[in-house]
């Protein structure tokens, strides 16, 4: 359809939003912010980087809460 899909981090989003936050006042910072010239987009990870990126953060998970566990035999 002529469309190009590009990301915005939400950080960079963020300081053109003038009032509060909704749907219409987010849509009209992510247009303003995607018509700047100097804006930087986020590339399209791929499936086997999604995929990868899950275990790490399910290992990450299971190292915390495994911390997490061991803190609280120590303290009881």
């Amino acid at each position: 359809m002529g469309h190009e899909v590009r990301l915005i981090p939400p950080a960079y989003v963020k300081p053109f939003v003038k009032r509060h936050k909704n749907d219409a006042v987010d849509a009209e910072a992510i247009c303003e912010a995607a018509q700047r010239p100097s804006m930087r987009f986020v590339a399209v990870k791929s499936e086997e980087q999604q995929a990868a990126a899950l275990v790490f953060r399910t290992r990450d998970l299971a190292v915390k809460q495994r911390t997490q566990i061991a803190h609280a035999i120590r303290g009881h």
